[in-house]
Formats: C-alpha cells, sequence, structure tokens
C-alpha cells in the first residue's frame, strides 16, 4: 500500500491487488456496499495517519475510488472546506465512484514455481465459474520459463468478461503481478522459454490435474 500527502487536505492511496488479498478487503464489497466502505476506508486512514500525518479528525470527507489499468486500485480522500461540512453534517463520507480503467490487454502474472502454477491449476478446476471463463478469458495464455520462475502471458484479454475480475483476484493467491507487464512481456518472448501456447491454462489441466472418477 502507498500512501501520497498531495497537501494538507488530501492524500492519495495505491492498493495493488496483492495488497487487497493480504488485507482481505473484498473491493467489490468496497464499491456496493456503502457500510462496509466505511470501515474499509477508516482502517485505511489510520494507517495513512501513522505514515503520512493526515489527520482527518472531525472533517468530512469526499473519497475517489478509481480501478487502474495496471489492475491496481487509487483513493483520492480529501478534506472538505468548512462550508461543505456544514451542508453534510450527516456524513462522514461522500463516495464519488469514477469510472472503471479498462484492463490491460496484456497481462503478465509471476508463479515462484512450477507447483505454485499447478496449485493455480488445481483451483481452477475446483471452481467451474473460473474454468468456465478460461476460455474466453484471453486471445492467447501462455506460460513462459525465465531465471527459474513461471509467467503466465495474457495476451488481447477480453475486456467484456464478467468473470474476469474474480479470475484476478484468485490468480495473485498464487502468484505476482508484474506491474510494468508491457515492457516485461516483450523481455520474456525475447528472452524466456515457452512452456506452454495457445491456451495454457487448459493445457496445464489436462496433464498436469488428476480428475477422480
Amino acid at each position: 500500500m502507498k500512501f501520497e500527502k498531495l497537501n494538507e487536505n488530501k492524500i492519495r492511496v495505491t492498493l495493488t491487488i496483492q495488497d487487497l488479498v493480504e488485507k482481505e478487503i473484498d473491493f467489490h464489497i468496497f464499491m456496493s456496499n456503502p457500510i462496509e466502505s466505511q470501515h474499509i476506508l477508516l482502517d485505511m486512514l489510520e494507517e495513512a495517519k501513522k505514515e503520512t500525518g493526515f489527520d482527518p479528525e472531525d472533517s468530512n470527507l469526499k473519497v475517489e475510488a478509481l480501478s487502474m489499468a495496471d489492475t491496481s486500485f487509487v483513493f483520492t480522500i480529501t478534506k472538505l472546506p468548512a462550508e461543505e461540512k456544514q451542508k453534510s453534517q450527516r456524513k462522514k463520507f461522500t463516495v464519488k465512484r469514477k469510472s472503471m480503467v479498462p484492463l490491460p490487454l496484456n497481462a503478465v502474472y509471476c508463479f515462484n514455481s512450477f507447483d505454485d502454477f499447478c496449485n493455480f491449476l488445481i483451483f481452477i478446476n475446483k471452481n467451474s465459474d473460473l474454468l468456465n471463463c478460461i476460455n474466453n478469458l484471453a486471445e492467447s495464455i501462455k506460460l513462459y520459463e525465465y531465471k527459474n520462475k513461471y509467467y503466465l502471458l495474457l495476451n488481447n484479454t477480453n475486456k467484456n468478461l464478467i468473470e474476469k475480475n474474480n479470475f484476478y483476484t484468485c490468480i495473485i493467491e498464487f502468484s505476482k503481478c508484474i506491474i510494468n507487464s508491457k515492457v516485461f512481456y516483450s523481455k520474456l518472448i525475447e528472452c524466456g522459454t515457452l512452456i506452454m501456447e495457445n491456451n495454457a491454462l487448459e493445457i496445464g489441466i489436462k496433464h498436469f490435474v488428476t480428475v477422480k472418477k
């Protein structure tokens, strides 16, 4: 989690999916449940106070929540001026949800070992929603080996797939999202070893997941 104090009345908090998982924060609940969002924001504000000195005191706050293309989330938190505070005495938070920035066409996930990749395949195979979505997740899904780690490359992801956010939330339990994926994607193509092409998830499940009959 990254905290930036923009001025005395405004801070920016950036969270990656890894941060959300580690803190057991469900972003979808945050965006749809006002009560739950206040609890999450209060926890973030406590940490922000320690990191930056930003103290909301009794101020009313405006929160702008934005989903970024690199699968991180940005919250801009602003103390409202005194006159605006008087207009909204009953509200502690005013949450403005910005439109989601489209997810990147290419995404890269790093698995520390082939076993970690196989464990993710087993997880997918046990989850019917995930299993059904991998056919339409991306135009191509390839697995590369590079410096003893394994990288799943998603090319031309399907931005209209409803289950994609669930997939991204689950895969981060087994791997790490590469933030500068566009640059690293080219690096893997040039220097990595291609292990599985076409749909590495389907191929991996077929060959490395034991189906009990």
